[in-house]
């Protein structure tokens, strides 16, 4: 699905507001002077407030993300796009990507 490409200044978040950022950016590929991001990098999530067990199966503290561009790639790793789809552990929920850089696209 065509997106915009998802960079590292992307406001991204889990299911319960917690922040997450990029552990590997990628510099190859810059979109508005920040780097861009490929599909195998992993997430750290901060400030989750999903509860601990016995309450719950939280709070997240990484995420993968299982979809990527088709056709945009960089190093072989398909590009994140604003359509990407990520899972975070140990809570199985989404992160939603809520802000990103709208000049380049992607499919």
């Amino acid at each position: 699905m065509p997106g915009f490409l998802l960079h590292v200044g992307a406001t991204v978040l889990c299911a319960h507001t917690g922040q997450a950022q990029p552990t590997v950016p990628n510099p190859r590929v810059r979109v508005g002077g920040q780097p861009t991001v490929t599909q195998s990098a992993p997430y750290t999530v901060a400030g989750c407030i999903m509860q601990p067990p016995p309450a719950g199966n939280g709070p997240c503290v990484t995420a993968q993300w299982v979809t990527g561009a088709l056709r945009v790639t960089s190093n072989g790793q398909p590009l994140l796009l604003q359509s990407s789809q990520a899972i975070c552990a140990p809570t199985l929920t989404p992160l939603t990507i809520v802000v990103t850089q709208m000049r380049v696209r992607g499919t």
